[in-house]
């Protein structure tokens, strides 16, 4: 399963990359903010997106919400620092599949959500 990493902080998304690279994930690529996502969304056609909620030009939401638009769109899961309850229904009204923690990040629990 290829994945793009969203976040704009490197050193999280290089940890994660290679977390969920040992996990079984093919990470195919990065991107720091809305704009670049949407781009490698494009270009790259991932299966999955792990989108960070906080990001400098744009939120995920509504990353999530341009990127489902497209011809093959990508299955999104949410992450942030803050618990999803602090998001309220943002979550399911952005179209991602669901929402993980960056404290129990792992290539299993995006796998249970995009299964």
């Amino acid at each position: 399963m290829t994945i793009l990493v969203v976040d704009d902080h490197p050193s999280f998304r290089a940890i994660v990359s290679a977390v969920l690279a040992a996990d079984g994930f093919d990470v195919v690529g990065e991107a720091g903010d809305g704009a670049a996502a949407l781009e490698a969304i494009v270009a790259l056609r991932p299966d999955v997106v792990l989108l960070d909620v906080q990001l400098p030009d744009m939120d995920g939401f509504e990353v999530a919400i341009r990127a489902l638009r497209c011809i093959r769109p990508p299955r999104i899961v949410l992450t942030s620092s803050r618990d999803a309850d602090d998001f309220g229904s943002l979550v399911a009204a952005s179209g991602a599949r669901g929402f993980v923690a960056k404290g129990e990040l792992s290539g299993a629990a995006i796998a249970a959500l995009v299964a």
